[in-house]
């Protein structure tokens, strides 16, 4: 008898035990995962590949002579294109090098760079599809100084000049693959020495060869070894 009081007793608690315990799970509301959306990737590591137009101008100590003085710093047009590699790293920075090449519309003005061209470094801090950025390293112009010029004729051997250049922009990112940007570059090439023959007079010249450069350029950005997972 004291069996089966018992064994009435753990059926009665069991099944008020079970209605209650299907009571809280049944309270209890699952939701679902948030959903995130992938955020945008900046990124700058790749190779690329652009054009560029812009203006370039004369220092001001471009051309100085005992008895005649002048100037080539009148601005000219320029146009060109760059190659170049960049890696960004930790992860705001990007560090990159660059072959830029421009031609310069002188006119057949005898007295000018024709051409000119760098390979440079460059250091920038990006934030969003924006970069600042530094650069600098070796210059090299196509300087002509054989033609006449007035009533006189220079004459120089150098076809060529080697110098350095620094300078800084700020490119940004409209999309993944095209940036645009803004220019200022300095080129230095040293001083020159030429001679100006007015008549059967030859009077040594010596002259700093300079420019100074503002462009805009666009390039096309081929992205290898940019991440390919979205950042959350």
């Amino acid at each position: 008898m004291k069996k089966i009081l018992l064994a009435s007793v753990a059926f009665i608690g069991f099944g008020a035990i079970v209605p209650a315990q299907a009571a809280d799970l049944a309270a209890r509301h699952y939701t679902k995962a948030p959903a995130y959306e992938a955020a945008p990737i900046y990124n700058w590591t790749g190779f690329y590949i652009g054009g560029h137009v812009g203006g370039a101008f004369g220092g001001d100590n471009n051309l100085a002579a005992a008895g005649f003085t002048g100037n080539g710093n009148d601005g000219v047009f320029m146009g060109g294109v760059q190659v170049g590699y960049d890696y960004q790293f930790a992860p705001n920075w990007v560090f990159g090098i660059e072959a830029n090449y421009s031609f310069l519309d002188t006119n057949n003005d005898p007295f000018v760079n024709r051409g000119l061209g760098s390979v440079t470094g460059r250091l920038g801090y990006t934030w969003g599809p924006a970069l600042l950025y530094v650069k600098g390293g070796y210059g090299w112009a196509d300087t002509r100084f054989t033609n006449g010029f007035g009533t006189g004729t220079f004459s120089d051997t150098h076809i060529g000049r080697d110098g350095y250049t620094v300078g800084g922009g700020l490119e940004y990112l409209f999309t993944q693959n095209w940036s645009g940007k803004i220019e200022y570059q300095y080129y230095n090439f040293g001083s020159a020495s030429s001679t100006l023959t007015v008549g059967n007079v030859i009077t040594p010249v010596r002259f700093t060869n300079d420019e100074h450069t503002v462009k805009v350029g666009l390039n096309y950005r081929f992205n290898w070894g940019a991440p390919v997972a979205a950042r959350y």
